[in-house]
């Protein structure tokens, strides 16, 4: 007798395994959400749960305080810019080239710079009050300007946390000069110019607009900028920042455009300490069109944060094994980050504010 074979269940992307396809980059993404109900026994993170002082002695970036170089950094009250102790690139170095197929290089010219976002030494990107927010952006904006009359590319990002790598917890992020369009953002570009000599329009500029329109995957918003996490994201929290208006660079952000800015930003990283009730750490940096002088239509300027964390404070996503050797996989679909990012409060889990309507709720 012939056994009869159980009908197929149908598909969901909440169930069954299925890939999804990056247009910025040209790569798939593998997702498993049914992985993600799978106990955890590897690794975790020590957290760190003390409270850092406004000011501390022993910080090479607080005010008037000694960097390890010697120099001593300004009493300042807002951000404050200097290049870099422990530069990656130098503007002033010998110029080399070797054309071997094999070991081919070249030499780069280049600035890196570091943005101290506030004095206090205790607060994160999420913590800035409206007013330090807007600083930090127009610090953001004229560095891309004076460094984009010089270079090709300038890239404005922050590591947050010690679990990205940063070995200073004082607010800070860097800027980053250099004469050649990096790697990841020559792929980008490539990918933007092909779509826009294909459709005539924006890659990023349609892709917000069918992001709105479908809402499953947005996790904050106003009538400037979106916060998603992206339908191809690599990362289990990863989000885009990203414009409903035309804007290439940086450096073409108006006072208005500035300020709605800073609301996504702040809601955002709120949402994010919120999530697991600790500095959530991350990666955050900004792509525009380079300054090579040219208009470039295909262009949209938008800022990626990759965090790393997965199901707690303490457990991260590892990048390893099948995606170091075939492809990115994920178990958390974006959609499901999306929503759990999108129902956090807009209040930070250590004000004062949020500690008030928590114990009200709970009486």
């Amino acid at each position: 007798m012939f056994q009869k074979t159980q009908a197929k269940s149908q598909f969901s992307t909440d169930e069954h395994p299925h890939r999804r396809f990056n247009p910025l980059t040209g790569e798939w993404v593998l997702l498993s959400p049914h992985r993600s109900k799978r106990p955890w026994q590897g690794q975790t993170e020590a957290l760190d749960l003390t409270t850092a002082p406004s000011y501390d002695s022993e910080c090479f970036l607080c005010p008037g305080n000694k960097r390890i170089n010697g120099e001593q950094n300004p009493k300042y009250d807002t951000t404050f810019v200097f290049q870099n102790d422990f530069a990656a690139l130098n503007s002033d170095g010998p110029k080399a080239q070797g054309e071997d197929p094999l070991f081919r290089f070249e030499t780069v010219e280049g600035e890196s710079r570091v943005l101290c976002f506030s004095p206090d030494h205790s607060l994160t990107l999420a913590q800035l009050d409206p007013e330090a927010m807007q600083a930090v952006i127009a610090a953001w904006q004229s560095q891309s300007e004076l460094l984009g009359k010089k270079y090709l590319w300038v890239q404005v990002f922050e590591n947050k946390g010690a679990a990205m790598g940063c070995s200073n917890p004082h607010p800070h992020g860097q800027i980053w000069a250099h004469n050649h369009l990096p790697t990841l953002v020559a792929t980008k570009q490539q990918r933007l110019a092909d779509y826009y000599q294909q459709h005539h329009s924006n890659l990023l500029g349609d892709y917000v607009e069918r992001e709105l329109q479908q809402e499953v995957r947005i996790v904050v918003s106003n009538h400037d900028w979106v916060a998603l996490v992206p339908y191809w994201a690599s990362w289990p929290f990863e989000t885009l920042v990203l414009p409903r208006f035309d804007i290439r660079r940086m450096t073409e952000l108006t006072a208005e455009t500035r300020e709605s800015l800073g609301e996504i930003i702040g809601a955002l990283t709120v949402r994010y300490d919120n999530l697991f009730q600790c500095a959530f750490p991350y990666s955050m940096g900004w792509h525009g069109a380079p300054f090579d002088g040219q208009d470039h239509p295909e262009w949209c300027l938008h800022a990626h944060f990759y965090p790393p964390l997965l199901r707690s404070a303490s457990v991260k996503k590892f990048m390893v094994g099948y995606e170091l050797l075939a492809e990115i996989q994920r178990d958390i679909t974006p959609e499901q980050a999306a929503a759990r990012l999108r129902e956090q409060s807009p209040i930070h889990y250590k004000s004062s504010h949020y500690k008030n309507s928590h114990n009200k709720q709970s009486q």
